[in-house]
């Protein structure tokens, strides 16, 4: 008697299941993290300004001394016609960085991301920045922890 080779059809049809199973729950997965990673360019524009900011402010008095790129001492990322950013502002009175990104690998326009300081440091302790706003909501950048009193 000679023996069978090969699979019969339901081994076969297990394994497209599972198949089908590990596609349902990796394609939403990848789709996330490809639009965590676009979203990082945005991230990376904003750092430099970030720093210049930061750095104003320790040697500043007033948040309005530091709330335009000219105060700063940087320059703002130009409009380009590719990539994931679309601009970067500074908000006038609260210093803080404004970035739009543009629709691009998943990344909609109206997932804006602003990165505020918390307020003017004082003696010896850093500048503290939150961010806010549809960045957050979507998961791109973690929320500041929030603050524990001091016991």
């Amino acid at each position: 008697m000679k023996a069978q080779k090969g699979f019969t059809l339901i081994e076969l049809m297990i394994v497209v299941a599972i198949v089908g199973i590990l596609a349902a729950v990796a394609i939403p997965s990848y789709q996330n993290y490809t639009k965590k990673a676009a979203y990082s360019e945005v991230l990376a524009a904003m750092a430099p300004i970030k720093t210049a900011i930061g750095v104003c402010i320790s040697q500043a008095t007033a948040l309005t001394e530091c709330d335009t790129a000219g105060e700063v001492g940087v320059t703002l990322p130009a409009a380009l016609s590719t990539g994931a950013l679309a601009s970067i502002t500074i908000t006038t009175t609260t210093a803080a960085i404004v970035a739009v990104p543009r629709d691009f690998k998943g990344i909609v326009a109206a997932e804006t991301c602003t990165l505020s300081p918390a307020a003017m440091p004082t003696a010896g302790n850093p500048v503290v920045w939150n961010f806010s706003g549809p960045c957050v909501d979507n998961g791109y950048v973690k929320a500041a922890p929030a603050a524990t009193p001091a016991t």
